[in-house]
């Protein structure tokens, strides 16, 4: 039985970026992946780097969302130098429209709700909004500049962490499903991956929606896929510098010329089928932010599984199990949190705590709220 410092169970960013981020403090780290790394929901995603929260119940995320925001430049930064990779990183912003009759009460509310946050948002009066992005539609009412928010190329990016890992002696295994943890004496010391045995000190399970498909492992990460669709149009005659946004879609430019447009939220367990309804849905709002894409080419369509938990946060930390973190659940903001997800992880597993308060997200969150109940 080949043994290791870590095991990390799911080779998407966010597996990639703990791997990685091991891997430079001389961490002897093996990724385990069912299938080939990288290919679901850091795949699937458009790549928006917002600590704007989209609802009420991502505000206790809006520390965690800036401090990874935070971390970007030089995450990127490093991944790119280590690699000799572009993931196509843009920091110009990104315009939030807003179409509806009451649309300046509605960005009243958004400035005063991101102010409130600590987070940068100006009104900008339409014809400036024009201005900066000629596409957007000149049936938006109000609109506001969220200055500090950015996109990446999810794939090219996890493509590139994954490939910096593996330069960092992360040994990455593909078609590598584990079954079950092994244990001894209260703590981890290994899994069991296709019928071999992997030892190890530490696990770390980041294996996204699939998470509770392991054996055990359910009772920390009670996880359901939430399946997203998404398009990627192409036009010659429209060009988006930044993220535009309503709320009822967005649009993400690449460097390629694509623009990624998205997406719907819907429990279909885990099939990954795109639709019609969904693609008309998608669609309906790409053209009411940019009208002119009308007669753009639809060049891609796919779907993928959000990593969805009962409350919506993701699930950070160590359980009652000595040796096994939990680092998954991270919804609609894998993407954004990934280099902040890393940091901790390596600070748990290196130093025995966090440089950060992340106690809300722990995995025994879960243990702990059925004998609450019951005690109530």
């Amino acid at each position: 039985m080949k043994s290791y410092d870590v095991v990390i169970i799911g080779g998407g960013l966010i597996g990639g970026a703990i791997a990685w981020e091991l891997a430079r403090h001389g961490v002897q780290v093996v990724l385990l992946d069912r299938q080939q790394p990288g290919r679901e929901a850091s795949w699937a995603a458009a790549g928006i780097l917002s600590a704007s929260p989209e609802s009420p119940a991502a505000i206790p995320l809006v520390p965690l969302f800036k401090a990874s925001l935070g971390l970007y430049p030089l995450f990127v930064a490093a991944v790119e130098e280590a690699t000799g990779r572009t993931v196509d990183f843009r920091r110009e912003g990104a315009i939030e429209a807003f179409f509806a009759g009451d649309a300046r009460r509605e960005l009243s509310t958004f400035i005063a709700l991101n102010h409130g946050l600590g987070l940068a948002a100006e009104p900008l009066p339409v014809e400036e909004a024009r201005e900066l992005e000629p596409a957007l539609s000149d049936k938006a009412h109000a609109a506001a500049l969220l200055p500090d928010e950015a996109s990446v190329d999810n794939r090219l990016l996890t493509e590139a962490v994954l490939a910096a890992a593996a330069k960092a002696e992360t040994e990455i295994r593909t078609g590598a499903a584990v079954e079950r943890l092994m244990r001894s004496s209260g703590r981890v010391t290994g899994v069991v991956a296709g019928g071999e045995m992997v030892g190890a000190a530490q696990v770390v399970l980041a294996a996204g929606c699939f998470s509770a498909q392991i054996a055990d492992l359910a009772r920390y990460a009670p996880m359901r896929p939430v399946r997203g669709q998404m398009v990627a149009l192409h036009s010659e005659k429209v060009n988006v510098q930044r993220v535009l946004r309503s709320e009822h879609g967005y649009l993400v430019p690449r460097d390629d010329g694509r623009m990624v447009a998205g997406s719907t939220t819907e429990n279909a367990g885990y099939e990954k089928g795109v639709t019609a309804s969904g693609i008309e849905q998608i669609l309906r709002a790409a053209l009411e932010i940019a009208p002119g894409l009308a007669e753009a080419a639809i060049v891609e369509t796919w779907s993928g599984l959000r990593p969805g938990t009962p409350d919506h946060l993701p699930i950070l930390g160590p359980t009652d199990v000595e040796g096994l973190l939990i680092a998954t659940g991270h919804y609609r903001n894998g993407i954004l949190l990934a280099p902040v997800t890393a940091k901790l992880v390596r600070e748990w597993i290196t130093e025995g705590q966090t440089s950060l308060a992340v106690e809300a997200f722990s995995p025994m969150r879960f243990e702990q709220a059925p004998r609450a109940s019951a005690a109530g």
